[in-house]
């Protein structure tokens, strides 16, 4: 289970992230109040799902002994109108979308390169991103 703390000050949206004894800062654009001190939590989101696809890449072409020098992630992220959302029952509707692009350096055939495809699809983060997820929220 991971465990994070989270603090967080009167007047500022700057917060200090602990998790594991390992520190970092979280904020949001000064435009909208921010400091930009850090990530925004949507740019840890998207870090979580580039570096969750990347170990899980890397984890898989060492065991294959594949040929891969160097694994690239990129996340982006929008909220997108879907006009044919199957879930959208009153019309369009605002859905996440995570844009992933992966780039692989090294000698890997086509289909090597399309396994690899696939096993991205696998990471732990992306599987949780799919999947319908509960929060159970308490007081302290």
């Amino acid at each position: 289970m991971s465990t994070f703390a989270v603090a967080i000050t009167k007047n500022e949206l700057t917060t200090q992230l602990n998790t594991k004894g390992h520190m970092g800062l979280v904020d949001e654009p000064v435009e909208i109040g921010g400091l930009d001190k850090g990530p925004t939590p949507y740019d840890l989101l998207c870090g979580s799902l580039a570096s969750c696809t990347s170990i899980t890449l890397r984890l898989y072409a060492n065991r294959k002994e594949l040929d891969v020098s160097r694994i690239r992630v990129q996340v982006n992220f929008a909220r997108e109108y879907k006009e044919d959302c199957a879930a959208c029952n009153d019309g369009p509707k605002k859905v996440d979308v995570f844009e992933r692009i992966i780039s692989l350096e090294g000698g890997l055939t086509d289909e090597q390169k399309q396994r690899m495809l696939e096993i991205a699809n696998m990471c732990p983060v992306h599987i949780t991103l799919e999947a319908q997820a509960e929060i159970e929220t308490k007081l302290a």
